[in-house]
This record gives structure tokens, C-alpha cells and sequence, in this order.
């Protein structure tokens, strides 16, 4: 049954205007908290460590919390309207559902959970890279509580997926070696982790609900307990190889380039998984993307028009990527689990 605004209470607010996040100055964080500022409609409160050493933009307010005890967390959520949560994979296995209860208790009404990948319907895939059954469970403790959530189903990070090494999407900027899964010619739908946070303030900033039963206009609404869809590309690695070349001005004599199968190689990043080497988790995750019957594209439900989001460059996105090596080269491993 469908809500509308003009059944609310008096005094109702048809918009969402506070957000709290978790991870506000991670990889993904940080985009999704400048494009909800630069909205100009919300007020941003990050949860964040009394120890954090977390820079955070400007007009962001900070809430310290200690995660081993959830009234901190309660406290900190009190009020909120929709809470953002963002994770590295190497955060505490309970910690996701630490945050989901602190939030019932605390009366959020909505949340995003960590779960910022492919199709969340494209179930083999999610149950072969293991992120799948996770992911869905998280879903199901929100709905459980008597929340609702909204997922973010944009593929790969193309920027970070680019910078993040040879596991990822073959490249090794330091050896000037590529890793093509098969012949390279498999498409994968991806998002740069600025469109990432285009959406989802896109989708933030809207009405929550229609004002009567005419109003057919978007509405948050819409995205509730489902996922907000989206792209910046839809490539192959021979094509992302080509764009690297001309930004980095190299030739194929640059670059020693070598061929593996997608099976194999996912195989093998098991492997290492199940002796407990999360650093196959990687090589399994990206080369099960890439299997040509079954590859991580979504573009078909795309909802770029729909969002009003903007075209992108590929050589730009390339070449912000090649600018994060560095910076990903510094921190700890970030696909482990």
C-alpha cells in the first residue's frame, strides 16, 4: 500500500534531511559525504572513533563513539533520519550488526548498508564471491528490526579497481604488467566512486514519499528496500587497457602483457581463501566478474536518465585512477576480509 506525504501528521517533513555514516572518510565515504553536501539539503554527522585520525570535509559533524559500547552508538543516531553505512572489509565480522541495532534502538527509520557492488538479483555471482549470502543477510536484520534500506548496486569502483593492483583489474602501474582475464574482451558495467556519490545524494535529495495518489514524480520511496542502479562504463579490460596507454602515453612495447583463464584464476584465489589467505579474496572476486557467461553487468537497469547523472569520460576516470595508486599503495590491504 502506498504512503503518501498529505496522510503524515502535522509538522511532517517530506524530505530527508539528516543522514548519519559510518566510514565518512573511507573510499566510498568520502565521496558519498561531499555529494550530500554539495546538495545543500542535508546536515552530515559522522560516527566516528574518539581515536580516529580520520580527516573529514568541512560541514561535517562529528559524533565520537565507542564501538564496543552501543549506547555511544544509540546516542549518536538519535534523530537521524537515514544512516549510511560504509566498511572496510578488514572491520570486525559483528560489526555491521552492531550499527543495524544501535539504529532501531535509536529510531532510524532508514538505512544503506554496506553493500556497494553488482546486482544485488544476480545471485550466483553473489554466492560465488561470497559477498552474496553477507550482503543479504544484512537486508534481511534491517527489514527484521522494522527498517527499510535502500542498496547500491554500481559494479566495481573503476577508479579504485584500476589503482588497486594486480588483483583487480590486472594492472601493476609499477612493473608496467597487465594480467588480461581471458582475451579480454568481457564487459563489466562500472562506477567511478564520484558517480557512486552523485546517486546516491541524487536519490537522498528527493521528496520521501508522493504528496497524494496524482503525484507521480520520484520519490525516495521508490528505492525502498530495493537498490538504486547505476554505471559510469560498461568495458572490457582490452578497452580499459587502451585508455591507460593513451594517458599514460605508453605503447604496447611498455607494458608486458599476459593472459590468464577467469576460472582458473578464480579457483586459485579460493583456494587461498580457504587456508585462510584473504589476499585470493581479490583474485577470486574480480576474475568471477569477468566470467563470460556470467559477467557483473548491470547496465541494463541502469538508472542514470532517471537520476539526471551525468556522462563521463573514460580517460578521466583512468586517469584519476592511476593518481590513486599511491595513495592505496599506503594502507593496509583492503580486500581482505
Amino acid at each position: 500500500m502506498s504512503e503518501y506525504a498529505k496522510n503524515k501528521p502535522a509538522g511532517f517533513k517530506n524530505a530527508i534531511e539528516k543522514v548519519a555514516i559510518v566510514g565518512a572518510g573511507g573510499t566510498i565515504g568520502s565521496h558519498l559525504v561531499s555529494a550530500l553536501l554539495k546538495s545543500g539539503k542535508h546536515t552530515v554527522t559522522a560516527l566516528s572513533r574518539k581515536d580516529s585520525s580520520n580527516k573529514l570535509l568541512d560541514g561535517v559533524h562529528v559524533a565520537p563513539v565507542d564501538y564496543s559500547d552501543e549506547s555511544t552508538i544509540v546516542e549518536a543516531l538519535k534523530g537521524q533520519e537515514f544512516f549510511i553505512i560504509t566498511l572496510s572489509p578488514t572491520a570486525p565480522r559483528d560489526t555491521h550488526s552492531k550499527l543495524v541495532q544501535a539504529a532501531a534502538k535509536a529510531g532510524v527509520p532508514y538505512i544503506m548498508p554496506n553493500s556497494y557492488a553488482g546486482d544485488i538479483e544476480q545471485v550466483q555471482l553473489g554466492v560465488d564471491t561470497l559477498v552474496g549470502p553477507v550482503a543479504k543477510a544484512n537486508r534481511e536484520e534491517v527489514e527484521k528490526l522494522g527498517m527499510q534500506w535502500i542498496a547500491v548496486s554500481c559494479g566495481f569502483w573503476y577508479d579504485y579497481s584500476l589503482a588497486g593492483g594486480e588483483t583487480r583489474f590486472g594492472f601493476d602501474f609499477d612493473k608496467h604488467t597487465l594480467t588480461i582475464y581471458d582475451d579480454g574482451q568481457t564487459k563489466n558495467s562500472v562506477s567511478t566512486l564520484a558517480q557512486v556519490g552523485r546517486a546516491v545524494a541524487k536519490v537522498l535529495s528527493l521528496p520521501l514519499f508522493p504528496q497524494d495518489e496524482n503525484d507521480k514524480s520520484l520519490t525516495i520511496s521508490s528505492w525502498l528496500n530495493k537498490a538504486v542502479y547505476l554505471k559510469s562504463f560498461v568495458v572490457n579490460q582490452n578497452e580499459i587497457f587502451e585508455s591507460v596507454k593513451r594517458v599514460t602515453g605508453t605503447t604496447d612495447a611498455d607494458w608486458t602483457v599476459t593472459h590468464q583463464n577467469t576460472k582458473q584464476r578464480y579457483e586459485e584465489g579460493m583456494a587461498l581463501v580457504k587456508k585462510g589467505n584473504m589476499s585470493g579474496f581479490g583474485k577470486l572476486l574480480y576474475s568471477r566478474a569477468f566470467y563470460p557467461e556470467d559477467p557483473s553487468n548491470c547496465a541494463a537497469k541502469a538508472q542514470n536518465e532517471l537520476l539526471g547523472l551525468p556522462e563521463e569520460k573514460l580517460d578521466d576516470a583512468t586517469k584519476d585512477g592511476i593518481e590513486l595508486v599511491k595513495e592505496l599503495q599506503k594502507r593496509p590491504e583492503r580486500m581482505a576480509s
